[in-house]
């Protein structure tokens, strides 16, 4: 007697790939893309293709989320120690044979121009949370000490380059691995303090430390003007000063419901400078006002929320670190770029997730997002 078989349709077969999948994590993060995409349509419709651009950098993002979330958590973490080795050689071949544009050495050429450094805000968390999987359960202060070591490397060549945004956002995705594998307060509380003294000095001393010539230990010219300018950006209103103005500007002029979708006089006037890339949140607050921008809060903290409930479900010390950070990332440029627009910090150079312009920025947006729903598909198969 024969028994006959039916063949699996189509769907059955690459229904798995679409299994698992977070579903309230997706919706947050369309969500945010067509935010972005509906401001950029505004921001840089007098700036050639910018749009059409960027629905290309979101579809490519897009595509990196499904490919990575296809990679067991397993296999991220075999990934680690190759990607952070990679990044390492990179930096270092920058250093010697990198591309330098407009004072900085933050390029290669490797057939393609490409910036190492934007490697390691991937590498970093990876690694870290691959360092500290393989010392669960028997973790030392030595251990956080190599730790340490394995973020300040990187960081200090990429302050070298010099890119104090970029260096800004490696150290704090490592910092929060650190953190959640267990650091102890009583070594976080003394830095934070430390950290407060000099702030508290250096605006104190403003008149002083801020003089043409005074050296700032560790911190280029151009960084102590940053500084110096967020202090009191009326000092060269024209110059240094302008950009920070401008976006309180336009800011302030959104008011609670903002001028319009395309009628931001600032922004279609071009008095924000870098309206569709670092400053794009004053854009943005001009026309859609303070509703607009608490809309986008509470997107960022929907996604962050999201992503630290995938971390706390995570089967594995690995999963949870992982990300664990890099939720708190995008607070970390959420927190930054809204902050340096608006005039309480200094201007880094760091784009708003989903709505700055950008291919480098959305490509590395959607293999950390994809990370994140690989962590969260693991969790539904383990659970089932």
């Amino acid at each position: 007697m024969s028994v006959a078989f039916d063949k699996p349709s189509w769907w059955q077969r690459i229904k798995p790939v679409f299994q698992g999948f977070d579903l309230p994590l997706i919706c947050i993060v369309v969500f945010m893309c067509a935010l972005g995409l509906v401001n950029m349509y505004s921001v840089g419709f007098d700036n050639g293709s910018r749009f059409v651009d960027q629905s290309r950098n979101v579809m490519l993002a897009a595509l990196m989320l499904f490919l990575v979330a296809q990679i067991p958590p397993q296999k991220l973490m075999a990934l680690a120690v190759p990607l952070y080795t990679v990044g390492m050689a990179l930096l270092l071949a920058t250093a010697v044979f990198g591309i330098t544009k407009k004072g900085a050495t933050r390029w290669l050429n490797v057939g393609m121009v490409i910036q190492p450094s934007e490697i390691l805000k991937i590498a970093m968390p990876l690694m870290l949370a691959w360092w500290f999987q393989r010392r669960e359960g028997q973790l030392r202060g030595l251990d956080f000490a190599a730790a340490g070591a394995l973020v300040l490397l990187p960081v200090a060549f990429i302050l070298k380059q010099p890119d104090l945004g970029t260096a800004m956002l490696v150290l704090s995705s490592g910092l929060y691995v650190i953190y959640f594998a267990g650091l102890n307060w009583r070594l976080i509380l003394p830095v934070l303090v430390a950290g407060a003294v000099g702030i508290t000095l250096i605006v104190a001393y403003q008149t002083q430390l801020c003089q043409p010539g005074v050296k700032w230990v560790g911190l280029h010219e151009y960084q102590k003007n940053r500084v110096c300018t967020l202090l009191d950006p009326t000092t060269d209103p024209l110059g240094k000063g302008f950009h920070i103005i401008q976006g309180m500007i336009a800011i302030g002029s959104g008011g609670v419901m903002g001028k319009g979708f395309m009628q931001g006089t600032q922004t279609h006037l071009e008095f924000i400078p870098e309206r569709t890339t670092d400053f794009v949140f004053a854009a943005y607050a001009e026309e859609h006002g303070l509703a607009g921008g608490i809309t986008l809060m509470v997107g960022f903290l929907a996604l962050i929320f999201r992503g630290l409930v995938i971390a706390s479900q995570a089967p594995t010390l690995f999963s949870r670190l992982l990300a664990g950070a890099i939720s708190l990332s995008f607070f970390t440029y959420a927190f930054v770029n809204m902050g340096m627009v608006s005039g309480i910090l200094p201007v880094v150079g760091v784009p708003l997730p989903f709505i700055s312009y950008g291919g480098t920025a959305m490509v590395t947006l959607g293999l950390g997002l994809g990370m994140l729903m690989s962590i969260a598909k693991s969790r539904g198969l383990m659970q089932r």
